[in-house]
């Protein structure tokens, strides 16, 4: 039984693999044509949580990862605070490549569209077909539009587990770490990031 595990384990790694080198030749929205690289989703393969965040910021876009900039930090904190290893989970994004103004030197962020949410769905369906996570967490806005094909409200759904569409297993919805970063006052930032890492404590306990 071991060996068969470990033989089916290694045939959805090459797998996600080939789905992965695939998508770093996409081509299925305009934004591939200025961001540095794909940035696709990382993590164990039999991830029991997939976090889903909004697109790869500056950072990400350079060095090719999810979340390792400035909310990546944030979120790698919250994490551990929740009593969730990120190295047990798997960390994505909707849309995979970054999305961005430039002024001077400097690429601002901008908002993927629904179009781009839509168009790269493709990749987000194939990844959870993959990793099967006991629970998909929506980070954020265009994170949930994504999962869900359809605007959803965070402080309306979040705090509770849903259905996803077409029977795709549960998924809560909370903010994206890039959220904590723009309120304007500590206080603000401590109150709701502590929201933040109850979020989370909320879904370990369903998700593990």
């Amino acid at each position: 039984m071991a060996a068969k595990a470990g033989t089916k384990a290694a045939e959805i790694e090459a797998t996600w693999e080939a789905v992965r080198d695939e998508a770093a030749r996409c081509t299925r929205c305009p934004l591939y044509r200025h961001a540095t690289q794909t940035v696709f989703g990382e993590g164990a393969i039999a991830a029991p949580l997939m976090f889903v965040g909004e697109q790869p910021g500056d950072q990400e876009d350079v060095a090719g990862h999810p979340f390792v900039g400035p909310a990546g930090r944030i979120f790698d904190r919250a994490l551990d605070e929740a009593g969730i290893d990120r190295a047990r989970t798997y960390v994505t994004n909707a849309v995979k490549h970054f999305k961005f103004v430039q002024r001077g030197k400097r690429r601002i962020h901008s908002k993927p569209n629904a179009g781009e949410i839509a168009a790269c769905r493709w990749w987000i369906d194939r990844e959870r077909a993959l990793i099967r996570p006991r629970v998909t967490i929506a980070l954020g806005a265009t994170a949930a539009r994504s999962l869900f094909g359809k605007v959803m409200t965070i402080g309306k759904e979040r705090g509770r587990p849903l259905a996803l569409p077409e029977g795709g297993g549960e998924a809560w919805i909370t903010v994206h770490p890039s959220y904590l970063l723009r309120l304007p006052n500590a206080t603000a930032k401590a109150v709701e990031y502590a929201r933040f890492v109850d979020d989370l404590k909320q879904i370990a306990a369903r998700g593990t």
